[in-house]
């Protein structure tokens, strides 16, 4: 599987430089996605712009990456879908599940958008402590 991993602090971005997301590609894609939620990482957004098929055991590995990172209270952005995936993820009714938008920037600024929202509740839910005690 040929890819790109740019780490930042708050997310990673995994570029899939693979034509075809399919059953040869997705047991890699889905240990890769381990690896990264396993180092701590809870924010991944995955650049599918090169991806042009996708099957089911596809559908499979974007649905791990999902799962892994909501265990984690993170984030799993799908970004750069052309229309053949597209129309998958809406077929298989996953786009009301999976987070997409059109650009890796885009991704980018949901992350940090629900980053601040997390830590306004955490403030918020610290302050209502102090007041029950």
């Amino acid at each position: 599987m040929k890819f790109t991993v740019d780490k930042h602090e708050k997310y990673i971005l995994l570029k899939l430089n693979e034509s075809k997301l399919n059953s040869l590609i997705t047991p890699q894609l889905k240990s890769e996605l381990i690896l990264i939620n396993t180092e701590g990482q809870r924010n991944i957004i995955l650049d599918l712009s090169q991806v042009k098929f996708a099957d089911s055991s596809g559908l499979s590995s974007l649905l791990v990456g999902h799962r892994l990172c909501k265990s984690a209270e993170g984030s799993f952005i799908l970004t750069g879908l052309n229309d053949a995936v597209s129309r998958l993820i809406t077929i298989s009714q996953l786009e009301t599940v999976l987070t997409i938008v059109p650009t890796a920037e885009e991704g980018i600024d949901v992350i940090f958008m629900e980053e601040i929202e997390k830590e306004l509740k955490k403030k918020q839910d610290s302050t209502y402590i102090v007041y029950l005690i």
